[in-house]
This record gives C-alpha cells, sequence and structure tokens, in this order.
C-alpha cells in the first residue's frame, strides 16, 4: 500500500490532540482498559489490552476520520470526500461521513472481504469496487478526487488524523496513569506518531514501542536512512498495517518520538490472535494482534505495567479460520502430517488406536490407496490432529514411528 505525498504541514502539538477529543465527544467512545493475566504472568509486570476493536466501526480509524473531515470548509463539505481502503479507514470515513451530513464516495479493491464491503455500505458510502490491489484503487479515488472536486481523505498521512488517533493515547493515561510501555501497531504511522505526540507531551518518561510485521516492515529502513523508504511487495496477513512507505508527516514524529521499533512473524501474529480470542475472549484483527505478538515474541523486553492497544477487531471470518489454524498449528496444538502404512485390512483402523493411546484428538483423515508414488502394498494417510503443545507433538510423532509407520511430514 503506497500513498502520495501531501503537502507541507504544520507540526501537531498536544492542543491539536486536547481539541480532537472535544470534538469527538459523544462520538467515538472511550474503550475499554482489560487487563491480562496470561501477558501480565510473562512479562513479570501487569499488561492491560486498550481496546480499540470494541469502537464504533471496529477499529480506531473512526477518530481520525471525524476530525479530518469536521476541519473541512463548508465548500470542502459541499462537494463530498472520498478514500481508498480494504476495510477500516473505509468504515472511519463512511460512519464520519454520514454523522456529518456529507457525501462520501469509498474505492475498495475487487478483492475486499464482503462484511467489510457490506458494513461500508450500511454506514452510508458509495461505495465502488475497483482494482485488483490496493495501488489501483487509491489511483481510481485520487482520480475521482482531480475530477470531481471531492476532498481525498488521506488514511494516515495528514495532521488532522494523526490528532484524531492521537486521542487514544490521552486515554490511556487516563485509564492507566502508572504506565510505562506502550506498545502501538505501526503501518503508516498515523496512530502511533499521534500517540507519541500526547504520550511524550505529558509523560515523557514513558516508552513508546512500535510493531510492524516482517514481511511489511518499512519503518526501521526507512529511519536508517532517515527518509521513507518504499519496500517492494509488502506482504503479511495483517492488512491493516501492511504498508509499504511511511507516511511524511507521521513519519518525523516517530521518528523524534517513537523509543523503538520492533518486527514481529507470521507465526507470532497467528499466536497473539488465538491469544486474544481465547483467554480475552476478544475478537482482534492480526494489525491489531501486533502488539500482543511483540510481548510474547519477548516478554521480558517491556518494562511494566504495559499497556498493549489492539487497534481493531475487523476480520473476514475466512481469514479467522486460517489464521486460528495457523496459530494453533504454531502453538503446538495442531499437527499436520502424513505417513505411509501397509495396505491391509484394518490398517487405518490400527492407526487411529495408536493415536488413540496418545490422546491425539483427529480432526480428519484423508487416505490415498492409488497413487503412482505408492508401492503396491502402500496406502498414505493425511491426518490432521488436535494436540496440547510442542512437547505432545513431539510425543505423538515418536508414537507412530515406534510403532512401524513412515512418517514423510
Amino acid at each position: 500500500m503506497t500513498f502520495s505525498t501531501p503537502g507541507t504541514f504544520r507540526p501537531i502539538i498536544l492542543d491539536d490532540i486536547r481539541g480532537a477529543q472535544k470534538m469527538l465527544a459523544g462520538v467515538a467512545r472511550m474503550t475499554a482498559m482489560e487487563g491480562s493475566r496470561h501477558l501480565s504472568q510473562l512479562v513479570g509486570a501487569p499488561v492491560h489490552f486498550k481496546c480499540e476493536n470494541l469502537q464504533r466501526t471496529g477499529s480506531f480509524k473512526l477518530r481520525g476520520a471525524y476530525v479530518r473531515i469536521a476541519g473541512l470548509s463548508p465548500e470542502e463539505r459541499a462537494a463530498g470526500v472520498v478514500a481508498a481502503s480494504a476495510g477500516n479507514h473505509a468504515q472511519g470515513v463512511a460512519l464520519a461521513s454520514s454523522l456529518l451530513g456529507v457525501r462520501s464516495t469509498v474505492f475498495m479493491p475487487v478483492g475486499a472481504p464482503l462484511p467489510k464491503v457490506a458494513a461500508t455500505r450500511e454506514y452510508g458510502a458509495d461505495v465502488r469496487m475497483q482494482g485488483q490491489v490496493i495501488e489501483e484503487t487509491l489511483a481510481a479515488a485520487q482520480e475521482y478526487a482531480h475530477e470531481t472536486g471531492a476532498v481525498f481523505i488521506h488514511p494516515f498521512d495528514h495532521p488532522d488524523i494523526i490528532a484524531g488517533q492521537g486521542t487514544v493515547g490521552l486515554e490511556i493515561l487516563e485509564q492507566c496513569p502508572e504506565v510505562r510501555t506502550i506498545v502501538v501497531g505501526i503501518g503508516g504511522g498515523g496512530l502511533a506518531a499521534g500517540i507519541a505526540v500526547a504520550v511524550k507531551a505529558l509523560r515523557p518518561d514513558v516508552k513508546l514501542v512500535g510493531v510492524q510485521a516482517e514481511g511489511s516492515a518499512a519503518y526501521p529502513p526507512s529511519l536508517t536512512a532517515g527518509h521513507p523508504v518504499s519496500i517492494e511487495n509488502p506482504s503479511t496477513m495483517a492488512d491493516g498495517i501492511k504498508v509499504g512507505r511511511p507516511g511524511d508527516v507521521p513519519f518525523k514524529i516517530i521518528g523524534d518520538l517513537v523509543d523503538e521499533v520492533r518486527t514481529v512473524s507470521e507465526d507470532a501474529l497467528s499466536s497473539a490472535l488465538l491469544l486474544c480470542l481465547e483467554r480475552a475472549k476478544l475478537v482482534v484483527e492480526p494489525a491489531g494482534a501486533s502488539p500482543v505478538a511483540a510481548l510474547l515474541s519477548e516478554p521480558r523486553a517491556f518494562e511494566g505495567p504495559v499497556v498493549a492497544l489492539l487497534s481493531g477487531g475487523n476480520v473476514d471470518p475466512l481469514l479467522m479460520q486460517r489464521i486460528l489454524r495457523h496459530g494453533m498449528a504454531a502453538a503446538g496444538r495442531y499437527l499436520s502430517l502424513r505417513l505411509r502404512l501397509t495396505d491391509r485390512p484394518g490398517a487405518l483402523a490400527a492407526l487411529l488406536g495408536s493415536l488413540s493411546v496418545v490422546d491425539a484428538n483427529v480432526l480428519d483423515v484423508s487416505h490415498v490407496r492409488t497413487d503412482p508414488r505408492l508401492g503396491l502394498t502402500e496406502a498414505e494417510v493425511e491426518l490432521h490432529l488436535e494436540t496440547k503443545g510442542p512437547e505432545h507433538c513431539k510425543e505423538v510423532e515418536a508414537a507412530l514411528r515406534e510403532a512401524g509407520y513412515t512418517v514423510i511430514a
């Protein structure tokens, strides 16, 4: 996801964020702060979740979108607004526009998840499906803005957007005044920048840690270079932070005020999402779970009390299903393997009996008896098992080998 460079803007200060907070009164919720006993034990200090996944539209994006659109002149409002997004920004712009009585057009890529498309329409936007990737969708939105005079609402690269997102930081300090570390996911950087301005102005002792997905981490090389640089083909399941180039406005703020930017693996993101669902009973999208992934990856690296910002909860159910299975595998809770056995009556029943002895729960079995790769007396079985952790996975594989089965994968 790459966005055009905006114009030169004045610096963002604490008063801008306090003004945004007043503007958002009665519009955005002060979302809950929930403790996590499991993560607190891992970290060795209190860990709290700031639950923006429970915000209206399911993410923090409403805050910035509302402040940006509310700041338009009457003439600009009359021209309407336009945005490009595959999900959270689309919904934030749609609802903010409806609340302010402004016409909105939102371009979404053809492959955008249907629940997100439906929600954006329900919030009042004219949704137009265009482009196979977000860059094509963005180009269509900018062309529409040029042709119609509609105001393009950038997802992160504008001071009003950053000021709106910064209200999350004010809430964190109010709800958890003893906080020592705030962990937040970074895509383009609008959310982290806004929180940094608010928090460092009031509590410069608080450490701010940004988190990016390994396959979409544009900030580390950009910070090293001293200016925003683009990365080619960003790839991650966390589409909310899948941004190929930092925003110009948030980049300087993050470089000056954010103490550290970490990266997390796809396995860590999956495990984090699973933990949020199982332990906290919270539905969180992969981008929103990135701070949890960072805590799981190196729990003793964070000084507590810690606040992990769950930035959004808009996850497509089909993607959720795949991620949960991936997360269970990463946590040793799900084992997939293939093995060879002698093709004779009762062989499959004997295999299942061996699995029963080691208390592995069989979720799915695929039994192949005719394949050119197999000998005349061989059959191949693919198994999907529910297991109890990494050690149990090793125990299951060892038991199968001991019983004489050839484990292929």
